[in-house]
């Protein structure tokens, strides 16, 4: 089941369980579009791996099994993978 981190690792953006902005790798690794896309050039920079839209949890499930409240973020800020 999806972590569902509260934050992007890289600029602290609040991103809500049913954010359409977040991003997430197969790590679960967890961006806001604007990182992803611009700063990190779709690519993740823990693993090297692709972004996917990070999928919204229903109300009632979401109820029963709720998001992550631990936020991650890099104190050093986020920079483009090495290829």
């Amino acid at each position: 089941m999806l972590q569902m981190r509260p934050n992007c690792e890289c600029c602290d953006t609040d991103l809500p369980p049913d954010s359409s902005q977040a991003r997430i790798c197969s790590f679960e690794c967890t961006f806001c579009a604007t990182c992803a896309e611009s700063v990190l050039g779709g690519r993740c920079p823990n693993c090297g791996g692709d972004f996917a839209v990070r999928p919204t949890r229903s109300a009632p499930l979401l109820a029963k099994y709720p998001a992550s409240t631990e936020r991650v973020l890099k104190p050093e800020g986020c920079a483009r993978p090495m290829a």
